[in-house]
């Protein structure tokens, strides 16, 4: 199964199960039923996009601690002056 099908099944599993719930078929105290339930949507939403934001945020925290692929790049970098170089490309220097 693709990650794309797993995705797909999670949300449809997760809208079968709030709708169920929003329908009243399956039935929690009415309080939570007339409280909670109709804003779980929205809830869901927003922390998703915190989510979403958190690991953004790591990603920029974290960027300049990769000495190795930063190493890696400027070898291939080096490597594609040199090749187009050889085929008579300017590519200025360094």
């Amino acid at each position: 199964m693709t990650r794309a099908q797993q995705t797909i099944s999670i949300a449809m599993l997760l809208t079968s199960l709030y709708l169920a719930v929003f329908m009243e078929v399956v039935s929690f105290p009415e309080k939570i039923q007339k409280e909670v339930v109709p804003v779980l949507p929205f809830w869901a939403l927003v922390s998703f996009g915190a989510y979403l934001l958190f690991k953004l945020g790591w990603g920029v925290f974290t960027f300049n601690d990769v000495p190795d692929a930063h190493k890696e790049l400027m070898e291939q970098i080096k490597q594609a002056r040199k090749e187009l170089s050889a085929k008579g490309v300017d590519v200025g220097s360094d």
